[in-house]
Protein backbone atom coordinates (compact mmCIF):
# COMPACT_ATOMS: atom_id res chain seq x y z
CA UNK A 1 0.00 0.00 0.00
CA UNK A 2 1.65 3.49 -0.93
CA UNK A 3 1.06 7.12 1.16
CA UNK A 4 0.67 8.87 -1.93
CA UNK A 5 -2.98 9.85 -3.35
CA UNK A 6 -3.10 9.06 -7.10
CA UNK A 7 -4.81 11.46 -9.29
CA UNK A 8 -7.40 10.65 -11.77
CA UNK A 9 -6.79 12.58 -15.08
CA UNK A 10 -10.41 12.48 -17.12
CA UNK A 11 -8.53 14.56 -19.42
CA UNK A 12 -5.34 11.76 -20.14
CA UNK A 13 -8.04 9.04 -20.25
CA UNK A 14 -10.09 11.16 -22.87
CA UNK A 15 -6.97 11.68 -25.11
CA UNK A 16 -5.66 7.98 -25.33
CA UNK A 17 -9.51 6.92 -26.06
CA UNK A 18 -9.64 9.05 -28.80
CA UNK A 19 -6.32 8.40 -30.12
CA UNK A 20 -6.94 4.77 -29.83
CA UNK A 21 -10.30 5.37 -31.83
CA UNK A 22 -8.57 7.65 -34.24
CA UNK A 23 -5.98 4.88 -34.91
CA UNK A 24 -8.48 2.28 -35.73
CA UNK A 25 -10.22 4.35 -37.62
CA UNK A 26 -6.95 5.65 -39.57
CA UNK A 27 -6.01 1.79 -39.90
CA UNK A 28 -8.99 0.08 -41.35
CA UNK A 29 -9.38 3.09 -43.82
CA UNK A 30 -5.98 2.34 -45.25
CA UNK A 31 -6.80 -1.05 -45.21
CA UNK A 32 -9.67 -0.55 -47.40
CA UNK A 33 -7.92 1.49 -50.17
CA UNK A 34 -8.86 4.92 -49.08
CA UNK A 35 -6.20 7.78 -47.84
CA UNK A 36 -7.23 8.06 -44.17
CA UNK A 37 -5.98 11.74 -43.87
CA UNK A 38 -8.89 12.99 -46.80
CA UNK A 39 -10.87 10.48 -45.22
CA UNK A 40 -11.15 11.85 -41.67
CA UNK A 41 -10.70 15.50 -42.80
CA UNK A 42 -13.77 15.23 -44.98
CA UNK A 43 -15.64 14.25 -42.12
CA UNK A 44 -14.03 16.27 -39.44
CA UNK A 45 -15.06 19.28 -41.16
CA UNK A 46 -18.34 17.43 -42.92
CA UNK A 47 -20.06 15.85 -40.09
CA UNK A 48 -20.59 13.49 -42.98
CA UNK A 49 -20.04 10.00 -41.29
CA UNK A 50 -19.87 8.81 -45.37
CA UNK A 51 -16.18 9.57 -45.46
CA UNK A 52 -15.85 6.89 -43.20
CA UNK A 53 -16.22 3.01 -44.04
CA UNK A 54 -18.04 0.92 -41.68
CA UNK A 55 -15.18 -1.48 -42.21
CA UNK A 56 -14.17 -2.88 -38.94
CA UNK A 57 -16.74 -0.49 -37.57
CA UNK A 58 -14.26 2.33 -38.10
CA UNK A 59 -17.73 4.59 -38.53
CA UNK A 60 -19.49 3.53 -35.69
CA UNK A 61 -16.60 4.24 -33.14
CA UNK A 62 -15.74 7.67 -35.03
CA UNK A 63 -18.82 8.52 -34.22
CA UNK A 64 -18.70 7.90 -30.51
CA UNK A 65 -17.04 10.83 -29.87
CA UNK A 66 -17.66 14.75 -30.91
CA UNK A 67 -16.03 15.87 -33.49
CA UNK A 68 -15.11 18.99 -31.92
CA UNK A 69 -12.87 16.70 -28.89
CA UNK A 70 -11.95 15.14 -31.63
CA UNK A 71 -10.35 18.53 -33.35
CA UNK A 72 -9.07 19.28 -29.52
CA UNK A 73 -6.86 16.43 -29.56
CA UNK A 74 -5.10 16.86 -32.50
CA UNK A 75 -4.74 20.42 -32.07
CA UNK A 76 -3.03 19.85 -28.90
CA UNK A 77 -0.86 16.81 -30.31
CA UNK A 78 0.40 19.58 -33.06
CA UNK A 79 1.47 21.96 -30.10
CA UNK A 80 3.59 19.07 -28.73
CA UNK A 81 5.35 18.59 -31.96
CA UNK A 82 6.61 22.27 -32.00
Amino acid sequence: MTDKTSLFDLEKIDSGVIKAILNDVYDALEERGYNPINQIVGYLISGDPGYISSYKDARNKIQEVDRAKIIEVLLKEFQKKD
